[in-house]
């Protein structure tokens, strides 16, 4: 299976751990899955058409993912959401 990762706030969304094994053939069902294990995740990562939201940032083994990106049981999917901030 592979290893889904998940920081920041989605972490506490996802039953307080970083690491999860999920079940997929491409990026799109992780997440999906990922969802359906924790529920409260639901709607963070992926929009209502099950696209992943443009202030998430989703990288397979370091490579930018997108939904379609076909994942093996030995990759890393790491889920950032995107920060922002500036000087003051």
């Amino acid at each position: 299976m592979a290893v889904v990762r998940v920081s920041g706030p989605l972490k506490r969304l996802a039953g307080g751990r970083s690491d999860h094994q999920v079940e997929g053939a491409t990026v799109a069902e992780l997440l999906r899955e990922l969802e359906r294990a924790h529920p409260a995740v639901g709607g963070w990562i992926l929009d209502e058409r099950g696209l992943i939201r443009r202030h998430i940032n989703v990288f397979v083994n370091g490579e930018r993912g997108r939904e379609a990106t076909a994942v093996g049981p030995d990759d890393r999917i790491d889920i950032l959401p995107a920060i922002s901030g500036g000087a003051v």
